[in-house]
């Protein structure tokens, strides 16, 4: 039986386009393009080349692209970078849902005498923008937030945020890891500062992503070393990775209307056929304002992760969070900043669909799905009685 894989934001299928366009520069094509030969300079080409590629997708300057090795690195590199040029500047703005590149560094920073504003976000995920506002200080060096949630997908209005940010001096940097190649960007006409995506959300390897830097932005290097990037980035280029992300930036721009209708169309016919068959369920999130390939739904009274491993039996992937943070026992982060109840909290769970999405895929999911939490409530002592199962969670996390 074939995998359904439905769990598209922890990481895609590499298109066999991309595969094909990075064979060469894993055989033939091997030299470093830092050299002065003439087969290095052939490396250096087709590194221009996937630049001006990507540029073209996210609407920036191809100089205003760096290479990195994923999205950790190029939100690690922005806000460090964003501090180091401000040293007088010691706060730093960000939210409660962020993916854990972010919110980990700042709480490290908090340990070097930072002060970090962590935004709050209401019942859909959405923010508050005159908590910012009242947040913003002249000892406000960056704000750092996400340009749509991995979890829910919902999208936060990262344009009337960075106007904000700009009237108070501080640099705005953006996590754009899950919007890149799903939400049109031009980066031209943006009040972005920085942009962080990552190759394998859009069909690319494991190993490559970008750090978009607007020209004029002061920018300290996070790794040292040689001149590669400008300066901007230290270290021999995985040309492979590169010229696979160019590829996948390309596609991306080419079927980016085409997709993303044709996702919208699946996610919601999933979505309103599960709801109207499976009694007790919700979705999570901004329903109005979300990327159109995912969806969040809570389904009262029972486990997420007793749902995947049923779905797992039928070879079915999804997920109850996000990927970097799923050795963890504890529900999602995301989820409680937006205040669900634990009996939605505990059983939601991710479908995140991509272009490769099949018709007969989601109906395999709507017919089974049913099926899976009919047999697990039927296993639970709190159907319909949120008083006895959040006493059963209290419990199951004071033990833990």
């Amino acid at each position: 039986m074939s995998v359904i894989y439905l769990d598209n934001n922890a990481t895609t299928k590499v298109d066999p386009q991309v595969l094909e366009a990075m064979m060469p520069y894993l055989t033939e094509y091997y030299a470093n393009p830092s050299s002065m030969h003439t087969f290095g300079g052939q490396l250096a080409k087709a590194v221009r080349t996937a630049r001006e590629q990507l540029a073209a997708l996210l609407g920036a300057d191809e100089s205003e692209i760096v290479f990195t090795s994923c999205g950790t690195e190029g939100d690690n590199a922005a806000i460090r970078a964003a501090l180091l040029a401000q040293p007088e500047k010691r706060h730093i703005i960000t939210t409660q849902v962020e993916h854990p590149a972010v919110l980990n560094v700042c709480k490290q920073l908090e340990t070097q005498g930072y002060s970090v504003t962590y935004l709050s976000v209401n019942s859909q995920g959405q923010l508050d923008l005159d908590e910012l506002e009242a947040s913003l200080t002249g000892n406000t060096a960056l704000v750092s937030i996400m340009y749509a949630n991995n979890e829910t997908g919902t999208i936060f209005p990262i344009e009337q945020i960075g106007l904000r940010v700009k009237e108070r001096g501080a640099l705005f940097h953006v996590d754009a890891v899950q919007a890149v190649g799903k939400i049109p960007l031009n980066m031209k006409t943006s009040t972005v500062d920085m942009l962080t995506m990552s190759g394998h959300k859009i069909h690319a390897p494991k190993g490559i992503g970008a750090l978009y830097v607007r020209r004029g932005v002061r920018f300290r290097p996070l790794l040292i070393g040689g001149h590669q990037e400008r300066g901007r980035r230290a270290g021999t280029e995985n040309v492979p990775g590169i010229v696979g992300l160019g590829k996948a930036a390309e596609l991306e721009l080419l079927h980016i209307e085409e997709a993303t209708a044709r996702e919208r169309k699946l996610r919601d016919r999933l979505e309103q056929t599960l709801l109207a068959k499976i009694p007790d369920c919700e979705v999570n999130g901004d329903i109005k304002n979300r990327l159109p390939n995912t969806t969040n739904i809570g389904f009262k009274y029972i486990e997420g992760e007793a749902i995947l491993l049923l779905l797992n039996k039928h070879n079915i992937c999804a997920s109850s969070g996000s990927a970097c943070t799923s050795g963890s026992l504890e529900p999602s982060h995301v989820l409680r900043a937006m205040g669900l109840p634990y009996t939605t909290l505990h059983g939601s769970i991710r479908f995140s669909l991509c272009r490769y999405t099949t018709d007969a895929e989601i109906d395999r999911v709507i017919e089974v799905m049913p099926e899976i939490v009919e047999r697990l409530r039927a296993l639970s002592p709190f159907k319909n009685d949120d008083a006895g199962w959040l006493q059963s969670q209290e419990q199951t996390l004071a033990h833990r």
